[in-house]
């Protein structure tokens, strides 16, 4: 699909349409809407400034919340907007306490979200106040007692704890305690050593790393923060070193790996990968599929849509997508939902519809995603216990707002062939007593 700029910025909307917005000097100019339905693309208002290189998450009401932006390489600006996929408009928000160029957002329990680093005002110039996103007042809170030096797109992860986990690039990872004014705590060390450029995932309490570093390595290490005593171990490699690459949840529990290069230095694109692989947590095993048509390493995008697909897009100066059918798809007819709630409260059940309730292996909840850089700063993966009834199956909640932060996520009903249902949009609300279990989840 030829577009007219390159997709470096992409998000799954609430109605299942993409919104994405390109690099560089595009960055000033109209955002682009793409329909997975019709392949049509529409243009959107311009923001007022650069959004290029900005972070992004989504609200618990749906709209994403843009941080920092592009003034040159390496100087970010203070300037952040929501932007509301359902009226399609921006508002413009106060500035943040300074610039941040690559910056990452992570929304917390209450719907509030936590902005980290982005550089100010030069090479290694970052920005080391945290600051929180008030949504109910529009305002910010600086964490002044949380000063650190972080690298730029941070790969940050609400735990079920209900702290941040910076799990990377670095080997070193830390708490972070959002309460008051922040508080930082040494978490444990990764295994491999740095890997920039490499995606990290989250799903059901893990967080996931991929690849990265430079030159790239294949390994890939996981750790478990629902545990008393989270560590890092190595799970199997890919079959092939990536940097500049992309993973996507998808709705069987799964992940898969895009692009990206295995060269030496920092958008090697004369040493490409083509080659589409997954991973299994269930088996650790990786199964390689077919390879996509254009190099997409820096400043390339994916993302999970409601029908199953994934897209692939852009990278630099990458003007295209390209569509991935996993195999999923080929495997039989889909389950069917009839009706699920539109609001889910956290620690409840709830009744889906579907004439295929005896034929249900798996319920997955995964967050719309919003990706750039190699990172999706809002895709989590949850897989939800149910019962099967008659014509319908009754679904529990997620506990709390630690593990499915609120906001819209798109709830799969999976079969016993592996086949996906379409991805209902569900909205999980916010509900105040988000605490863990001290039993199970103590203070890192």
């Amino acid at each position: 699909m030829n577009w007219p700029i390159s997709a470096t910025h992409a998000s799954l909307q609430p109605d299942g349409k993409v919104m994405f917005f390109g690099e560089f000097d595009d960055g000033l100019g109209p955002p682009r809407r793409w329909d997975p339905a019709t392949n049509a693309i529409s243009s959107l208002p311009v923001a007022g400034y650069n959004i290029f290189c900005a972070g992004h998450s989504y609200l618990a009401d749906g709209k994403l919340l843009v941080t920092g932006g592009h003034l040159a390489s390496h100087e970010g600006l203070a300037d952040a907007s929501l932007f509301d996929p359902f009226t399609g408009t921006w508002t413009r928000l106060p500035d943040m306490n300074d610039g941040r160029w690559y910056p990452s957002n992570t929304t917390l329990p209450n719907g509030d979200v936590m902005v980290i680093s982005g550089e100010i005002d030069g090479v290694g110039d970052f920005n080391e106040i945290p600051q929180r996103y008030i949504a109910a007042t529009k305002t910010w809170k600086n964490l002044t007692t949380a000063k650190e030096e972080i690298p730029y797109y941070p790969r940050m992860f609400l735990a079920p704890n209900g702290k941040l986990y910076f799990a990377g690039p670095g080997r070193e990872t830390l708490w972070l305690d959002p309460a008051g004014t922040g508080s930082w705590k040494a978490g444990p060390k990764s295994l491999f050593g740095k890997r920039t450029y490499g995606p990290a995932v989250y799903m059901d309490g893990k967080v996931v790393f991929i690849g990265g570093g430079d030159p790239p390595t294949a390994t890939v290490e996981m750790i478990d923060l629902a545990v008393a005593a989270p560590k890092w171990q190595y799970m199997a490699p890919m079959s092939v070193k990536r940097r500049q690459h992309n993973a996507t949840l998808l709705p069987d529990g799964t992940v898969l790996v895009t692009g990206g290069s295995s060269g030496n230095g920092f958008d090697n694109a004369k040493k490409p990968v083509f080659l589409t692989e997954l991973w299994d947590p269930g088996t650790n095993k990786w199964t390689k599929f077919s390879s996509n048509k254009i190099y997409r390493g820096y400043h390339s995008t994916a993302l999970l849509l409601p029908d199953g697909r994934v897209l692939g897009a852009g990278g630099k100066n990458t003007k295209n997508g390209e569509l991935f059918s996993p195999p999923y798809l080929f495997k039989g007819a889909r389950p069917t939902v009839s009706s699920a709630p539109g609001d889910v409260a956290p620690g409840s059940t709830f009744t889906v519809s579907t004439p295929d309730a005896a034929r249900i292996k798996k319920v997955t909840l995964i967050a719309i995603g919003s990706v750039t850089h190699a990172f999706d700063m809002n895709q989590r993966l949850l897989t939800l216990n149910f019962t099967k009834g008659n014509g319908s199956i009754t679904v529990t909640a997620p506990s709390n707002n630690n593990v499915a932060p609120p906001g819209y996520y798109q709830l799969f009903l999976v079969n016993e062939q592996g086949v996906p249902s379409i991805g209902k949009m569900v909205k999980i609300t916010i509900v105040s007593a988000s605490s863990p279990s001290a039993a199970t989840l103590p203070d890192p």
